[in-house]
């Protein structure tokens, strides 16, 4: 361990209504931080902190204790981005955002990868340029993959399957992370990693037919 050493904790409350943060949130964040600290606000609804790399665990234990939720920083899975819910829980799919955003945030990849989910058509959450996005419909889920949302390149998702129930969804979604992690290179951006393997051969790996 590096005298002085700090390391970058990504945080947010989760997935909920908003995104919001709570005053208590605020001040146990406050706690850990030195007065010149600068927190980051990321485009992902994340907080990036930089706390002692010896205080980390305390650190860790505490935000969680007021609901904030700890993620890695770098080749990792982030949090899942969403919408607002603005039509309520259960009509936008809230618990499936959450059972999804447990199961894949966090997890190895060779990239940085960026999932999003949005409860409606409009698409707020931004799936359709993000790694991998999630629309739901009135029966079901669609799973686009590939949405690149920044440089010359940027381009949006295609869609991969469409009307998945929650069991269909996290499962392909569990299948998609493991033949990137399988074929994909180090340090090599899903969209680009998409490009290279090709979707014939990646939608072959995943056992789908057509898409």
């Amino acid at each position: 361990m590096e005298p002085n050493k700090k390391i970058t904790l990504a945080v947010n409350a989760g997935i909920s209504f908003g995104s919001k943060l709570t005053s208590k949130q605020l001040i146990k964040l406050a706690k850990y931080l030195d007065d010149d600290s600068e927190i980051e606000l990321t485009t992902f609804q994340q907080l990036y902190i930089k706390v002692p790399e010896k205080n980390v665990e305390e650190v860790i234990v505490e935000l969680e204790k007021v609901g904030l939720r700890i993620y890695k920083v770098g080749p990792y899975v982030k949090s899942l981005r969403t919408c607002s819910f603005c039509k309520g829980s259960e009509e936008e799919g809230m618990p499936v955002a959450i059972e999804l955003n447990n199961r894949i945030a966090g997890q190895d990849v060779p990239f940085t990868l960026r999932p999003a989910y949005t409860g409606c058509s409009n698409a707020c959450g931004e799936p359709l340029v993000n790694d991998i996005g999630v629309i739901k419909r009135k029966n079901g889920f669609d799973l686009y993959v590939g949405g690149k949302a920044n440089g010359m390149d940027a381009k949006t998702a295609v869609l991969l399957q469409e009307n998945l129930q929650p069991e269909q969804l996290y499962e392909l979604i569990d299948e998609v992370l493991e033949v990137y992690r399988q074929h994909g290179k180090r340090r090599e951006h899903f969209s680009k990693f998409l490009e290279r393997f090709g979707m014939d051969k990646f939608t072959k790996e995943l056992g789908i037919a057509n898409h």
